[in-house]
Order: C-alpha cells, then structure tokens, then sequence
C-alpha cells in the first residue's frame, strides 16, 4: 500500500554536494552553506532557504514527534496550553481517560464521477497507551484510507478522530501539523528515507522540525539507533544499508521523539520472511519498553496474531476479532 508521505521530500539546497547534515563546516559563501546545520551567515543566501536553519514552528514530521523540552522518553505535558493536550509520564490522558486515539462513527466517501464512494462508514475504534492493534482486510478494505483519517492526513466525510484528547478537524494547518509531530509516528511499507543524509541524519530530522538543538537531535537519534540495533551504522547512508536495516532506520525515525502512537502500513511487506520476522521481535521489544501504541496495517496473519488485538476492515467497518494465544 503507499500514501503520500509528508515532509518526506527533501528540502531545498540539500543535495549529497551539501555535506552532512551535522556539518557546520566553512561559514563563508561556499556550497557548504548548503548544509542544513550551518551556522553561517544571517544574510540572504542560499543558506538560509535550508529547511533546519530556520524551522517554521509548528511544521510536522510525519515520521515522529517531538518536543524541544525533556528527555527522549518523556511524555509528560507540552505546556500549559489546552490546544497542546496533556499526556502524563503514565500514559494515562486527562480528557480522554487512557486512550491516545479514537475514532468515533467515522466515515469517508470519495466522489467518483456524479456518484459517491463510500469506503469507511460509521467506524469506531479506541486504542489505549501502549496498547498493539492490529488491522487486517483484504487489498482495497480502506485500511490506508483509515490509517491517513487516524493520523490526521485526511479528514473523515462524517464522525470524528481525535489524538490525545484532540479532535484532528479541530486544529488549523499549524497546529494539526505541530500536534501530530508530536504525538504520531509513520512506519510505511517503504522506508521513504532520504538518500543524501545517513541514518543518523534521517532520525535526527523530526526532533529538528519539533524545535530540538542539533546536539538533542543527534543524541536522541543515536540513541534510538542503539536501540534498534544500528549503534555501528549511524554514518551510513540508505545505499549503504541492507533493506532491513533501512527499516530499522525508518522505525527508529517514528519513534525518535516518543509519539503516543505510530501508526504503521505493511511494515514488513517489503522484506524476507527471516528478516521480517527480526522486524516484528523488535517492533514488540520497542513497545514493551517505551509503551507506545502501535496500529498496524498488515496482510501477514502471523503479525496480527502477535498484537494485543485484531480487528478487521470488512465493507467499510472494524469488526472486532478473537484475539489469539501466541
């Protein structure tokens, strides 16, 4: 399945010619200037269009969250704000009892010449912190469709979705993009990283568009590449990688930042059975030790059956399946 990915193009004047995205290199008119990190001049240079010299607040990564403030794992309240939400260390969430994501009698049509389609009706479905759901159907259920409606891409046609006590149709622009940063995670059927910059660079991106320093950035991306495994792979560009260790990059891109939830389609779809199966042991290790809820799109039974529930997608709605034993 695939879905438009955002923030995942790269942006402007970071080309491999750049250099690395930590160089802080030449502070003179050069190519160099280019760099995402310079620290060079203020003036009007081709630097200054580079995405992460200036960080528009607000702007999402849809690979993690982030917040500039705290430690890697620390969940505890944005700020003072209530349009910000509040999620204590727990996991447990002031509005919305202990769920971090809820869809309440969802649906989404899709105009098809004079007619309607509808794909998703009255959906409902309630995800608790930490909790593994996993969401199965058969190719063209709406299973993507409902996976871009949770995590705020799309808009639902009638219902609600809201994360973390938040309605998604509630926020604007800004602040859908600034809440989902930090709080939603993306794991695709494809890694979608940026081929120029390493996978240190690649996870260091969200906490960057959250509003974290270079020296955070970096030390929570390193860290979360330990943890998956990669400690000794972090100069590493994608070519350089295997396709499960891009994977493994792409997972500890959504998580970088401690999202409440991430939400993922066919994560393992593109890989081996041994490699997937590796995949899957640290995608459940993650989740035991960082309590992050997962929503997974998958075809693979053997998956589903390793989450804490199952659900399937059958003509436009979740019905609730047997959870089995493993």
């Amino acid at each position: 399945m695939t879905t438009d990915i955002p923030f995942n193009e790269a942006p402007e004047g970071a080309s491999a010619a750049e250099g690395s995205l930590f160089n802080k290199g030449p502070k003179g008119p050069s190519a160099a200037e280019g760099s995402l990190f310079n620290k060079g001049p203020k003036g009007p240079s081709a630097a200054e269009g580079s995405l992460f010299n200036k960080v528009p607040e607000g702007t999402s990564a849809a690979e993690g969250s982030s917040s500039a403030e705290g430690s890697l794992f620390n969940k505890g309240p944005k700020g003072p704000s209530s349009a910000e939400g509040s999620l204590s260390a727990e996991g447990s969430l002031s509005a919305e009892g202990s769920y971090v994501l809820q869809a309440k009698a969802v649906g989404r049509d899709y105009q098809q010449g004079d007619s309607l389609l509808p794909v998703l009706r009255d959906t409902n479905v309630a995800v608790k912190a930490g909790e593994k759901l996993a969401v199965v159907g058969v190719s063209g259920s709406g299973k993507t469709t409902l996976l871009n409606l949770l995590g705020g891409l799309d808009d639902p046609s009638a219902g609600s979705v809201t994360v973390c006590g938040t309605d998604w149709q509630g926020l604007g622009v800004s602040a859908r993009a600034k809440w989902r940063n930090q709080h939603v995670g993306f794991v695709y059927q494809f890694h979608h990283l940026l081929g120029e910059f390493s996978a240190l660079e690649n996870v260091a991106l969200p906490c960057l568009i959250g509003g974290a320093s270079v020296a955070e950035a970096q030390q929570r991306a390193e860290e979360l590449l330990g943890k998956v495994g990669l400690g000794d792979r972090l100069k590493h560009k994608p070519s350089e990688l295997s396709g499960g260790e891009r994977q493994r990059v792409a997972i500890a891109r959504a998580l970088v930042t401690s999202p409440s939830v991430v939400l993922m389609d066919e994560p393992t779809g593109n890989l081996d059975p041994g490699t997937a199966g590796v995949i899957l042991d640290l995608l459940l290790t993650l989740n035991q030790t960082l309590n992050i809820s997962f929503v997974v799109v998958t075809h693979d039974p053997a998956i589903a059956a390793r989450m804490d529930r199952q659900v399937n997608l059958i003509d436009g709605q979740l019905v609730e399946l047997e959870t089995a034993v493993v």
